[in-house]
């Protein structure tokens, strides 16, 4: 990796933040850019470029897990806690890693390695390079770029870091998750209709109770908390 990584930490224990900050400046490509004993006092530092949040899933007020979906841009985030049985809400939003406290070293260097890796295929793969037009945006994948028309994407489809755009003639795979891309205003015409799908509004054909089908007969299912925002199909 070519730059250094902006680190935040969020817990409400100060030796455990201790602990953190002990381990984190080990590695001399990670730089602490603050340290907070609450979610409320980091968020106006949300204005910065920030790369990894560290953070306690369970915290007064404002928990790890609220603030970490108030903090969607930060590209990552590693949940260091006390409490496992949040574990599975964490993964729901994309979390990088999910260390239990107590701290043990070895298990720490195995999450910040996995931080590791993702900033560097993050480097190797940007997702969106520039916008090209109004309705044409630039991907950079496998060294090469290409150009990719906003209305030729059929669905997204999301694997677990990643998420795949699919056209008619070709596959995308992009360092992004969904949930990132859809917060983007150039995917404002897309739809969520399953933990693992958005789709275009108008390349839906016809609904079932249990799945969309698109142009060319594409049939893809439909989550179950993901009904209610496509009620507007009924007749």
């Amino acid at each position: 990796m070519n730059s250094r990584i902006k680190c935040m930490i969020i817990d409400d224990d100060e030796l455990d933040r201790l602990v953190l900050q002990h381990h984190i400046r080990q590695y001399d490509n990670i730089e602490i850019i603050g340290s907070f004993d609450s979610a409320e006092k980091a968020v106006p530092y949300l204005e910065f470029p920030i790369d990894l949040l560290i953070c306690e899933a369970k915290l007064p007020g404002m928990s790890g897990i609220e603030f970490r979906k108030l903090a969607y841009k930060i590209p990552a985030c590693v949940f260091v806690s006390a409490h496992p049985d949040l574990a599975a809400e964490a993964f729901v939003i994309d979390a990088l890693d999910f260390v239990t406290k107590p701290l043990h070293a070895p298990r720490f260097h195995h999450s910040i390695e996995k931080a590791f890796n993702f900033f560097e295929m993050k480097e190797k793969c940007d997702c969106f390079d520039a916008l090209l037009g109004e309705n044409c945006i630039r991907i950079k994948e496998n060294g090469s770029t290409s150009q990719v028309r906003l209305t030729d994407i059929l669905y997204l489809e999301a694997l677990k870091d990643y998420t795949r755009l699919v056209t008619h003639e070709k596959k995308h795979c992009v360092l992004d998750s969904l949930g990132n891309l859809l917060h983007k205003s150039f995917f404002d015409s897309f739809i969520r209709i399953h933990r693992s799908y958005a789709v275009p509004r108008h390349f839906i054909r016809s609904k079932s109770s249990s799945e969309i089908e698109l142009i060319h007969q594409i049939k893809l299912p439909i989550g179950r908390t993901y009904k209610e925002s496509l009620s507007f199909l009924d007749p």
